[in-house]
């Protein structure tokens, strides 16, 4: 029997004995063994308290090895022990949270990261406070889940880095947050905060120049204000639209302008501007068309909207009949009311995406027409080139029938007629009226087939 002396890592059942101690097979001189205790009864748990521990030494155990084969040292081993520790204790302290199962698969997530030494992906964002105060910082994935409450698929239509697979406007709600996805302006909404993605986007700009004004407590006006996820979404959808309409405003006077040329004017730099101010049409109209239609799916869906109003509340929603529960009637009767002004608001931004939608379309459908009636002009065009290169053609063939004539007089051979006088006007008369005879014949059969 041998007394050791223990470590704080052994009380908790892991005694870590040097090498020079016990020489396994294999050992290099700076490794040390790793020894695991096992679970004593409460009468013996003050023996390892104290800090003597009999160890029978009935077998030599083995040395810790890596997955190259070799021994661990102790500050390897005492490293993996940390690091260990720390992942339980940030588990725990995740698990304690309002989404478990999102702090759990962050937790995951973040692991993945570390053991394939990728690095963890870090955004730079604009955060806004309820009461107006703005302030930049950069925030790892990791730290965004845990203080979002998300998961790690929620970020997708946020995420700065895939814009290019998500283009589609988006409103997503969650328990503790609203991730806004409207082009350029990408954001994630909270009770008390919002972080501001690309917020030197043309889209985050307007978005932070009509939020910031609405947070001022002057301009409030002595109304009673909205909660500040609800000031964010409509800051969000309005600086959409305004941004929709003045682009609308400004390509209606040069479409105006080219239907007025058209198509009696058709050149090059016309028919370019035509072109551009139709693609534009085209991008407009499909903006719209996908606002409105974000705008009408969650219109159709009552639950998500009961899902803004208890945001922030102690308040859930019944899986079956989806009815608010609160534990303070007050908060109910808030939430309702709530739930009656964020209809009547996308009711409203979903009208004037309408308006805007119906707008660029009717001007795009002018375009369109206006580049049928130029198709027509054109043909129309072709055709008349048409008939007079047949017209051409037909005199061509007449007059090559008369050279023809003209060429078999023209050998020197003698026919008899060359010694007659009347023989040459004959011969040009008869050349000539048989030209016209046969250009006159080719054309009334051109008439009577329709062809000319």
């Amino acid at each position: 029997m041998a007394s050791v002396p223990l470590s704080a890592s052994s009380q908790a059942g892991l005694l870590l004995l040097p090498l020079p101690l016990l020489h396994p097979p294999g050992a290099s001189a700076g490794a040390c063994v790793r020894y695991r205790l096992p679970r004593l009864p409460p009468g013996l748990a003050s023996v390892r308290k104290g800090g003597l521990l009999p160890l029978p030494l009935l077998a030599t155990p083995r040395a810790a090895e890596g997955k190259d084969g070799r021994a661990v040292t102790k500050e390897e081993v005492v490293e993996e022990e940390e690091e260990e520790l720390e992942i339980r204790k940030e588990d725990e302290e995740e698990g304690e949270g309002g989404d478990g199962g999102a702090a759990r698969g962050s937790g995951r997530f973040a692991a993945d990261y570390v053991s394939l030494g990728i690095r963890e992906p870090v955004y730079e964002v604009i955060e806004v406070r309820s009461n107006g105060r703005v302030s930049t910082k950069k925030i790892s994935r990791r730290q965004l889940l845990k203080s979002s409450g998300l998961r790690l698929r929620d970020t997708r239509s946020v995420d700065p880095s895939l814009w290019l697979m998500n283009s589609m406007p988006s409103l997503l709600v969650r328990e503790q947050a609203i991730l806004i996805n409207l082009g350029s302006l990408r954001a994630i909404a909270m009770y008390e905060r919002v972080l501001i993605f690309n917020y030197n986007s043309p889209g985050g700009k307007a978005f932070l120049e009509l939020l910031l004004p609405r947070l001022n407590p002057r301009n409030i006006n002595g109304g009673p204000a909205m909660p500040f996820q609800l000031e964010v979404v409509e800051a969000a959808l309005l600086s959409r639209i305004i941004r929709m309409e003045q682009r609308l405003m400004k390509i209606e006077p040069s479409v105006g302008a080219l239907l007025e040329v058209l198509p009696n004017r058709l050149t090059a730099d016309v028919l370019e501007q035509l072109r551009l101010s139709k693609q534009a049409l085209v991008e407009l109209g499909s903006r719209a068309g996908d606002l409105k239609q974000m705008l009408i799916d969650l219109l159709e869906d009552p639950h998500e909207i009961r899902r803004i109003c208890i945001m922030g509340r102690n308040c859930t929603l019944d899986r079956l009949s989806d009815d608010m529960q609160c534990s303070v009637p007050l908060d109910k009767q808030i939430a309702e009311e709530e739930e009656e002004e964020i209809e009547m608001l996308l009711e409203n931004y979903l009208q004037r995406c309408e308006s805007c939608h119906g707008q660029a379309e009717r001007l795009l459908d002018s375009a369109r027409e206006m580049e049928d009636s130029i198709a027509v002009n054109l043909s129309s065009r072709r055709l008349e080139v048409s008939r007079v290169e047949l017209l051409l053609q037909v005199g061509t063939f007449c007059i090559a029938v008369g050279a023809l004539v003209a060429g078999i007089f023209g050998m020197n051979l003698k026919s008899y007629l060359e010694t007659n006088a009347w023989a040459f006007w004959a011969t040009t008369g008869g050349i000539v009226v048989g030209a016209l005879a046969g250009f006159l014949l080719m054309y009334s059969y051109l008439k009577a087939r329709k062809i000319l």
